[in-house]
């Protein structure tokens, strides 16, 4: 009986493991495709800036055309029906070109003003101050870096008491921003674990830190799990070496992500490139 017991239990992780890694394939995949959208619009606003330009320069280039025509004209202070038309289609065109730009730099400036809120209220709460706690921005994701020391007991994924008190404030920011997902990493050094029912490699004990941070969001502090994920990375993401006692205690991490939900930025950004193609 026992036996079956453990090997319904390995199953269950198994299968859990299957679904967070298919969950942030998924995300990743998502995040790669915004990035390639944001290029693309960078690239298409600066084509907009320079159009821009030549139009201006067109612009002048009439009004010289008009004066030179005002001259040998006897000074008379009139434009030919043909320049003038040309100059209100010019100023027409160049004013769809700025509304244009506009849109595209709101977007921007919408995705960079939330995260950089996001971030410096992260900052306040936690106390970045902590050499073991550290907040950053990649790819318009804020990440939350804590180290294992400040969560768990060695080659074990219980969270500590102390550990509670600082995901409680984490979970505060996550509450207030509705809007937003919260992914849950575990990383752990190149030890391999000791082998028991529970852990067989790196693999599972970075999945087991995950959820058990995943289960105090939710449990302790009301965090919806729709917008919870976890995810164990193992020993494949270092940040050093782990050939020194130091750079193994850097790679043995959390990270927590506070990121905008994938569909609602995608569909926005979408939507603004829908409006340059009008």
């Amino acid at each position: 009986m026992k036996k079956i017991i453990i090997t319904l239990s390995l199953a269950a992780l198994t299968l859990t493991s299957c679904g967070t890694k298919k969950k942030i394939a998924e995300l990743e995949s998502k995040n790669k495709e915004i990035q390639d959208m944001l290029n693309s619009t960078t690239l298409k606003l600066n084509t907009c800036l320079a159009e821009k330009q030549g139009m201006a320069t067109r612009i002048e280039d009439l009004k010289n055309s008009n004066q030179d025509l005002i001259k040998t004209r006897d000074n008379f202070a009139t434009l030919s029906t043909k320049g003038a038309e040309n100059i209100e289609k010019s100023l027409e065109s160049l004013k769809e070109k700025d509304l244009k730009i506009s849109r595209l730099q709101d977007a921007i400036t919408r995705k960079d003003s939330v995260t950089l809120a996001l971030v410096t209220s992260i900052k306040r709460a936690v106390g970045v101050d902590d050499p073991d706690i550290e907040v950053n921005v990649e790819k318009g994701v804020v990440y939350i870096s804590i180290a294992d020391k400040l969560l768990f007991k060695s080659g074990r994924y219980e969270v500590t008491d102390k550990a509670k008190q600082i995901l409680g404030k984490v979970a505060a920011i996550v509450k207030d921003k509705p809007n937003f997902e919260c992914m849950v990493e575990g990383h752990t050094d190149n030890v391999p674990v000791v082998n028991n029912s529970v852990l067989v490699d790196n693999w599972d004990l970075s999945v087991k830190r995950a959820t058990s941070i995943v289960r105090v969001l939710q449990n302790d502090y009301g965090i919806d799990p729709k917008r919870l994920v976890a995810a164990g990375r193992g020993e494949y993401i270092p940040l050093e070496e782990n050939t020194t006692a130091e750079g193994r205690a850097r790679n043995r991490r959390t990270r927590i992500l506070v990121l905008p939900k994938i569909d609602q930025f995608y569909d926005m950004i979408e939507k603004e490139m829908k409006n340059q193609s009008k």
